[in-house]
């Protein structure tokens, strides 16, 4: 038995309550005894029924088909019953597009009683896709029309947006359609504050000019929250002193959906689109800051460009890309100094409580750390008892794997004989759906053991044929490490044995009083308790 889960969706429709009105009998029920006798005999696993009884236009309206969607999306199902195609999509183009890359993406099947539909295969995708053609169709007419309407909305001054930018809230217009912004009382000086700090500086503590990080620094300094409550960084105010918006206008366009293949790949990105190329209209909202401002703004912008990487990143930090901030989960950097002080290891959010190391003391930890693995392999390979442990615990789990997989066999025929008594009429809908659903539960269980058993088995293999194959790569690893100079090289040797290094310091009192977890590409076995 495979332990793939599928459902059942029945849907009423208008034509279904009409046929009903004259006396044609319960469309659900006879729609849900279709599809589980269709179900038993192609051996599915049925643990739930959806059942929608209003007749929705667009899938707004239909909260169950909602709810399936949801759950298609994170793979729950491994197909669908329905009595044809047109019950998941009721026509509207739109909710067609929607419903029909939900089933691609998640590789859910729709299974109906004239053709199962495998998203898998490419004669299905074709034969599904073409009953959607004429819908795509339509799809793109609406969206042509909305398109305009917005392009309309925006010339008229309009907010066409769904979430307000910083600084402002997104309001309805009193007696006409749309939406414009009103000024939010407590982000919009904030907002004014970071045009007035770029431009002019602060005179109270004789600065002329702030640039974007120092700005960024300041406003955590405050602990004025974003948006989202998070850090501000120079990529959240680079953002707002770009955006046209606090002048007065709207806009459109300005980070256009741009598609192009690229060996045969088709990938998509959205770059931002300069002034000239966007759709800019005076806007029915209160200007944040004066035209005047904005330009000036715009023209330092131009003047003071952000530092573009260069080409080829010369790497100083042997520990570059290995380390992660316990605390907030950033990767940490290497801080050099001016003064003749040994570079640290810092978290990248300056505002991280994550407490910064020495990078050659972490460093020294991680090398000693891969010196006691050396030793615990060298030491296990001399011990006669490990080795023995090692036998007894193989044919342990081999004998447990026999006995999972008959419990397994027992379970599907279990579950075979369910339908039988549904028939007989011994189990009625809720007792089926709730028997299959804990025979689905112990199939599960059984094989995560299964899969368990079968894992430590593989890993004693395992384990057992690379120890030797370890210690000379071990070996060899620490003595390229020990005599090699290149930070480079040094940094593709860890690499190559470690996949990432979790590090925490809540102290300042002792040089090396941090804590690191060292998460290997080798055998995890030989990195216990490091």
């Amino acid at each position: 038995m495979g332990l793939e889960k599928y459902c059942i969706y029945i849907r009423k429709s208008r034509k279904d309550m009409e046929a009903e009105e004259r006396g044609e009998g319960d469309t659900l029920a006879r729609h849900e005894a279709a599809l589980m006798d269709l179900a038993h005999k192609m051996g599915l696993h049925i643990t739930a029924i959806y059942k929608e009884i209003v007749s929705g236009e667009t899938i707004a309206a239909r909260p169950v088909m909602q709810q399936l969607l949801n759950e298609i999306e994170q793979n729950v199902w491994s197909g669908v019953l329905v009595m044809e195609i047109e019950r998941l999509a009721r026509g509207d183009t739109i909710d067609q597009g929607i419903v029909a890359q939900a089933f691609k993406y998640s590789n859910t099947k729709i299974i109906t009683p004239l053709k199962t539909y495998d998203p898998t295969n490419e004669y299905d995708e074709e034969y599904f896709e073409f009953g959607l053609f004429m819908s795509r169709r339509e799809y793109k007419t609406i969206n042509r029309r909305l398109q305009r309407g917005r392009i309309a909305s925006v010339k008229e001054g309009k907010y066409v947006g769904n979430i307000p930018p910083y600084g402002y809230q997104r309001v309805k217009l009193a007696h006409d359609k749309g939406f414009t912004l009103s000024p939010d009382p407590q982000e919009a000086p904030i907002v004014q504050n970071i045009f007035n700090w770029y431009l002019y500086g602060i005179p109270s503590e004789d600065k002329s000019h702030i640039g974007i990080s120092l700005i960024a620094r300041r406003l955590n300094d405050l602990n004025i929250p974003t948006r989202r409550g998070g850090s501000w960084t120079g990529a959240t105010v680079i953002t707002i002193l770009r955006n046209p918006v606090y002048a007065g206008y709207v806009k459109w366009n300005a980070r256009p959906h741009i598609k192009h293949s690229v060996n045969g790949q088709i990938t998509a990105y959205r770059p931002r689109a300069s002034f000239d190329e966007m759709l800019l209209a005076q806007g029915m909202h209160p200007a944040l800051i004066d035209i005047k401002t904005f330009e000036s703004v715009q023209d330092m912008l131009k003047n003071n460009p952000q530092k573009s990487v260069p080409g080829k990143y010369i790497v100083k930090n042997p520990l570059a890309g290995l380390i992660i901030c316990g605390s907030c989960g950033r990767k940490m950097v290497r801080r050099p100094y001016s003064n003749g002080q040994a570079p640290s290891i810092m978290c990248a959010d300056p505002q991280c409580p994550n407490i910064s190391s020495y990078l050659h003391l972490v460093e020294d930890h991680i090398i000693k750390s891969l010196n006691e693995v050396l030793q615990n392999i060298l030491l296990d390979a001399e011990k006669t008892e490990v080795r023995n442990a090692k036998i007894k615990e193989k044919a342990s789990l081999e004998k447990s794997l026999q006995s999972l997989n008959a419990q397994l066999e027992k379970n599907q025929a279990q579950f075979d004989a369910l339908y039988d008594l549904v028939e007989q009429g011994i189990y009625d809908r809720q007792t089926f759906l709730m028997r299959s659903n804990k025979l689905h539960e112990k199939a599960l269980e059984l094989k995560n053991q299964i899969e368990k058993a079968s894992a430590q088995l593989n890993n004693i293999i395992q384990t057992t044929e690379e120890s030797q194959e370890l210690i000379p790569k071990i070996q060899s690893i620490l003595q390229a490490y020990e005599t090699n100079k290149s930070a480079e090289t040094k940094n593709a040797l860890l690499k190559s044995v470690i996949e990432r290094v979790i590090y925490v310091k809540n102290s300042k009192d002792d040089p090396a009083g941090f804590e690191i977890t060292i998460y290997p590409k080798l055998s995890s076995v030989y990195f216990d308790n490091l």
